[in-house]
């Protein structure tokens, strides 16, 4: 919270650039709801500049017309009234605050970057909404190249307690917090009180405070201050692109305030490239000076089409992945019989398969509660994977049981390891609440398909025939592992 000797320094700093009598009745029509195109041209045309900007602006790509404005009344028609006006301020904010900036700022201020951000904000948020399909373009450019005036704001009232609290933190939302922890405030207050006092329109001036809150329910749809804040992420990486956890931020940003994803982010890239040379000229600045913006975009949009695979594979891993115990689930277990199945047949490989089944485990769940028992069930599956190879695969196969699939595994070969892992889960000591210890055994059906053994005509055989020897297992005392062969009695699934 601004108190009143913050509020005075604000409003009394000789330091801050004063807005030029243009940009004051520009603002005074963006407050009006009925300013009409005769009093706005009227305002524009006693600016050349400023008038040569706006014609400039029509005609530039990143607005999309068919048609030429060779005077400004030409310009409104194409653009509206109310576009016309917010991006008359946006240029008339932006001419001379950057200017008084670096006339007024200390040496040790990087205006330049702090511009060269802002107007890369404004590009983004522009994109953002244009990718969106936004209706309030020009607001999005407004709000997001004023968002951080009030870092600005804190460089001319306090220069020496706040600089270099700025030069420690270049990632913001650190800055932030470190301004409210040594100053009670930060930017995004400090930022809101200046643009009110310089009449900024409230829903430009609020979604510049609200950007540096939490995000919102998505359930709102993109929101002007949603595009705000994730433009903010944007433009902290197209100035540091050698940093590449920046674009992770953009990526999570993006996703929380916004609900987009890594395509959608790539095509908001495409936008900022097209419209990155309109911008620069519009703004009379260059944001990558000597760096190739080309490169930039392009190795963001690498970084950002690897992102998604990899989160689509991430995904793709987790819904083949038991929720509970990490194991993978009864589908995937399936799916990889089938394929080693017709490997196995295919090229005469031996494949062994084991169910594994936990012994009066109901009574775990009845005696301690389920809570207590998928705890347990988590420890076993723990067990488990501490003594498989990488290409085995263990899956839940149902309840208490547990499938194994040892590839290239003659029956011989795999006694050794399941034995092991029998053992090993008699072994664990599970501590529950009242800190008693609570053990398990497990029984195991085992089938294997080999040449000179026996050739099953269908995983579903093999399937089986490992139920059958677990069936058997169970039936003769448990805690002990059984190996199929004919002679066993058959058990039906």
């Amino acid at each position: 919270m601004l108190d009143e000797n913050i509020r005075s320094r604000l409003n009394f700093c000789a330091a801050l650039p004063s807005l030029p009598a243009v940009a004051v009745k520009i603002i005074e029509l963006a407050n009006n709801p009925d300013a009409d195109i005769g009093t706005a041209c009227q305002y524009i045309s006693m600016d050349p500049v400023l008038s040569a900007k706006l014609l400039k602006t029509a005609n530039a790509p990143l607005y999309k017309s068919r048609r030429v404005a060779t005077n400004i009344r030409q310009a409104v028609s194409i653009l509206g009234t109310h576009s016309v006006i917010v991006i008359a301020l946006s240029f008339s904010l932006s001419s001379s605050l950057i200017k008084g900036s670096r006339a007024g700022h200390s040496a040790s201020f990087d205006h330049d970057n702090f511009w060269r951000r802002s107007i890369t904000s404004a590009l983004a948020c522009r994109a953002l909404g244009e990718k969106l399909t936004l209706s309030f373009l020009d607001d999005l450019l407004l709000a997001g190249l004023i968002q951080e005036i009030g870092i600005l704001a804190f460089s001319a009232i306090m220069p020496e307690e706040y600089e270099p609290l700025y030069s420690a933190h270049k990632n913001h939302d650190s800055l932030l917090k470190a301004e409210r922890k040594a100053f009670g405030f930060g930017h995004d207050e400090l930022g809101y009180a200046l643009l009110k006092k310089w009449h900024i329109p409230d829903y430009i001036a609020l979604c510049c405070v609200a950007s540096h809150s939490h995000p919102g329910p998505k359930s709102h749809g993109p929101t002007l201050q949603a595009c705000v804040a994730a433009s903010r992420y944007l433009a902290d990486y197209f100035l540091s692109p050698q940093e590449t956890d920046k674009l992770d931020n953009v990526v999570e940003a993006a996703h929380d305030w916004l609900g987009t994803d890594c395509e959608t982010l790539i095509e908001v890239i495409k936008i900022m490239e097209t419209g990155l040379k309109s911008i620069e000229d519009l703004f009379d600045i260059n944001i990558y000076g000597s760096l190739d913006a080309a490169k930039i975009m392009s190795e963001a949009k690498d970084l950002l089409m690897v992102h998604n695979l990899a989160k689509i594979k991430d995904l793709e891993e987790k819904s083949q992945r038991d929720g509970l115990t990490g194991a993978y689930n009864r589908l995937y277990f399936d799916e990889t019989l089938l394929r080693e199945f017709h490997l196995s047949a295919q090229y005469k490989l031996p494949l062994t398969i084991a169910i594994i089944d936990l012994d009066y485990f109901k009574q775990i769940n009845d005696s301690y509660g389920h809570a207590a028992g998928d705890a347990l069930l988590t420890a076993v599956v723990g067990t488990i994977f501490e003594q498989i190879r990488q290409d085995d695969t263990l899956s839940r196969f149902g309840g208490e049981e547990f499938a194994l699939i040892l590839p290239g595994t003659t029956l011989a070969a795999s006694r050794n390891l399941i034995s092991r892992l029998k053992d090993s889960i008699s072994t664990i000591n599970f501590k529950i609440d009242n800190d008693r210890i609570i053990n398990i055994t497990a029984s195991i059906g085992v089938a294997s398909n080999e040449a000179d053994t026996h050739n099953f005509l269908t995983p579903l055989d093999m399937i089986k025939a490992a139920d059958t020897a677990l069936y058997a297992a169970k039936n003769s005392g448990r805690n002990r592992i059984i190996e199929w062969h004919p002679l066993l009695p058959s058990f039906k699934l």
